[in-house]
């Protein structure tokens, strides 16, 4: 028996968007862990390419219950 949990944007885990809460949500990690790694791998990939991903799974990221 396997349990569904699908990627959605956190209504509650939000700061901007929600995408961080959502992704620590479905991986099982702490919202804040979450961010402070994002945070750090968009800093690592000059900024930017981490900004665009995370514009792009705003969008096009649903918005969970």
């Amino acid at each position: 028996m396997t349990t569904s949990n699908p990627l959605h944007r956190s209504r509650s885990d939000r700061i901007i968007g929600g995408v961080c809460g959502g992704f620590a949500k479905w991986l099982g990690w702490r919202p804040n862990t979450f961010r402070a790694f994002f945070v750090v791998v968009s800093i690592l990939s000059v900024a930017f390419p981490g900004i665009l991903a995370y514009l792009v799974l705003w969008i096009f990221m649903p918005l969970g219950d």
